[in-house]
């Protein structure tokens, strides 16, 4: 029996509880804020302020092996509305995401010694968010399983390094190296204690080979993909330009520099749109390539995929991603795409043939390719149906269910 760990769930998370629950191996879930339909939170949830609240809703029928304890979260929620910054300071604020996982984790620790009792074989916890609970766990003879949702952070450090000296004017972007040596020492701490580790893609694997101690066994599963609800009316790219689309955060480590370079002297040609929030608010580089294309901001999880639909190629040249949902829910809604060696393309994509896989840091590879989609543009509807076809051969469930195979391959669970 598994006691599930994560404090604010995610799509992959849902899943993997679902297969958890399906499969009898759920024992309890630990969360922030659960919420489920028909309580009040639910119903507040249907005004648009209060959208955030509907994100937290959960399956009815986990509302039984669900516990919540929800201060620190609530806290970080509302002053992220009310633009109180310094309560969400990194590492420092009040309400900072890492108290809320630090305190989340203390949390969950402390209800080990009975879930022992109760009959827990394992305990399945992420990143940033494992150490109080493994060190417990120990302690207990309880099975630590362990997901690391983006890649090992040394690994993060290496590889990125290059752009702090080939695209300075980018760099500060790069948001991601501002952790601690206390956090980073976390990190390699709850690897140190983990039984077993869970990743979704074979690159988040291989960056795991930076770290120094011995490391468990890893288990590569792809995430799934989201359901196929819809199929893509394909338009000839006669007398129009290709349409191009990125969704992410608008960071260097998404490679945006890389794309924006790619469509350079295309104009003509292509147009490219990009959906997502800024990084840091005043990187000239950034600001000024915005200005030279269609720039949204933010979008609903549904419009974004109303958006994927209304373009041609979806380009996701990501430097650094641990999996990267964007490919899944493009290819689902029949978008080809382009995406590096440095996310879960390879796991996903068969280049090619339903998407291309590029090296990280080539604007010249990514140019390539719509320079072949110019001169043959019947392959977007070729790559697109064959994409959304590999969609329907994994959907969510079958993440949910492969996942809970592998833990009954596990010892002790």
């Amino acid at each position: 029996m598994i006691l599930f760990s994560h404090p604010t769930l995610n799509a992959n998370a849902k899943a993997l509880i679902n297969g958890l629950h399906n499969n009898n191996f759920l024992f309890k879930l630990y969360t922030c804020i659960a919420i489920f339909p028909g309580q009040l939170l639910f119903k507040l949830g249907e005004h648009p302020k209060l959208k955030d609240l509907k994100r937290r809703s959960l399956d009815r029928k986990w509302q039984s092996f669900t516990r919540s304890k929800s201060f620190y979260e609530f806290g970080r929620l509302l002053a992220s509305k009310l633009h109180l910054d310094f309560l969400l300071t990194h590492e420092k604020g009040f309400f900072c995401i890492e108290r809320v996982y630090q305190n989340h984790d203390k949390w969950v620790a402390n209800k080990l010694v009975r879930a022992k009792k109760d009959g827990i074989t394992g305990v399945y916890a992420y990143e940033d968010g494992a150490l109080a609970t493994f060190t417990k766990a120990k302690q207990l003879d309880v099975n630590c399983i362990y997901d690391l949702p983006i890649g090992y952070w040394k690994s993060a450090r290496l590889l990125m390094q290059n752009e702090f000296d080939t695209n300075p004017d980018w760099s500060d972007t790069l948001t991601g190296f501002n952790d601690s040596q206390v956090k980073l020492d976390k990190k390699d701490q709850e690897l140190a204690l983990a039984d077993v580790v869970f990743v979704a893609s074979s690159f988040t694997k291989k960056t795991l080979e930076e770290y120094s101690g011995i490391l468990p066994e890893i288990k590569v599963i792809p995430y799934g993909f989201p359901e196929v609800s819809q199929k893509k009316h394909y338009q000839s790219l006669e007398n129009r330009k290709l349409k191009i689309l990125f969704v992410g955060g608008l960071s260097q480590r998404k490679g945006l520099s890389y794309l924006f370079e790619a469509v350079e002297g295309l104009q003509n040609k292509v147009e490219l749109t990009i959906v997502g929030n800024k990084a840091v608010p005043n990187c000239k580089a950034l600001n000024t390539a915005l200005e030279q294309h269609h720039w949204i901001p933010s979008l609903s999880h549904d419009k974004v995929l109303d958006c994927m639909r209304e373009h041609d190629v979806l380009v996701f040249p990501s430097l650094f991603e641990g999996f990267g949902l964007v490919i899944t829910e493009a290819m689902s809604q029949g978008v080809p795409v382009i995406t590096t060696d440095r996310t879960a393309g390879p796991d996903v994509i068969k280049d090619g043939i339903d998407g291309w896989i590029v090296p990280a840091g080539s604007s010249s590879a990514i140019k390539k390719i719509f320079t072949t989609i110019l001169e043959k543009p019947e392959i977007v509807q070729q790559f697109g149906l064959a994409a959304q076809n590999k969609a329907l051969t994994r959907p969510w469930s079958v993440y949910g269910q492969e996942m809970a195979d592998a833990f009954s391959s596990l010892k002790k669970v």
